[in-house]
């Protein structure tokens, strides 16, 4: 089975359920998130500017809980991702919610040209997907196609020292061991548990295909696309104070369509 395939199946076999469990049902995710949307945004929407009537486009939104709170504050949003369970569980949240998201069910490189229609003012990518990308120029390529000319992308992902190079144990007494036990420089391709498992109570665990990628390669088929890299931060683990202090866990790219 091609690695997007397995990937695709593993995200439409029980993510609705695994988010009843994790945020509860669409109506009381959203009464929370109408509460604070800036909170569900966090970082990033420092980056952002003011985003009312902005059109943002939010690729691999997963359960669209930042997809709605971005249109709480007033953009118009569009999320892509292959999955008909997120599909589901985010247009039932926004309509809780009271705003209208859009969703395009399809896998980011396979987008029609109709989309890729050069006129968002926001790609925002954000925590655990660069790591279903095969090749970054060509998602990279789609975000510059996306982007209207001056138009921000505004990324968010795991620094690759922790998917990459450092393992993490214990939690205990405010007390974390670290150890290097990765090869950052590793190509190959990993098989793991997809990410929504752990709030499933499903015997068969479905498995995703995943390429992680150093700091370096990102920023450079970033750079490659037309597209102009204004800040690169690398973030420690912000919800908290003690865990993982002096290491990345965390890095934000900003880059603007030239």
């Amino acid at each position: 089975m091609k690695i997007v395939e397995q990937n695709k199946l593993a995200w439409n076999s029980g993510a609705y359920e695994a988010w009843l469990k994790r945020f509860g049902t669409p109506i009381e995710a959203a009464a929370k998130l109408k509460e604070c949307p800036e909170k569900r945004i966090g970082h990033a929407l420092q980056h952002m500017g003011d985003i009312q009537g902005k059109k943002v486009i939010n690729l691999l939104g997963s359960n669209g809980n930042k997809a709605v709170a971005l249109a709480l504050l007033g953009a118009q949003v569009t999320i892509v991702d292959f999955s008909a369970d997120n599909e589901r569980y985010a247009q039932e949240l926004a309509a809780a919610a009271n705003v209208s998201i859009s969703f395009i069910i399809s896998d980011v490189l396979a987008l029609p040209d109709e989309v890729l229609s050069a006129d968002y003012d926001i790609v925002f990518m954000e925590f655990g997907i660069l790591h279903y990308f095969l090749d970054l120029s060509l998602l990279f390529a789609v975000v510059s196609k996306l982007l209207k000319q001056g138009g921000r992308l505004v990324l968010q992902d795991f620094h690759p020292i922790s998917t990459k190079l450092i393992s993490s144990r214990g939690s205990t007494a405010n007390i974390r061991k670290h150890k290097v036990t990765g090869n950052y420089f590793d190509t190959s391709i990993e098989e793991k548990e997809v990410a929504f498992s752990k709030f499933n109570d499903q015997d068969s665990v479905q498995k995703v295909q995943l390429r992680n990628w150093t700091l370096g390669e990102i920023v450079t088929a970033i750079a490659g696309q037309q597209l102009c890299i204004k800040a690169l931060e690398e973030l420690p683990n912000l919800s908290s104070e003690v865990f993982d202090k002096g290491i990345p866990k965390t890095f934000t790219v900003i880059a603007d369509r030239l």
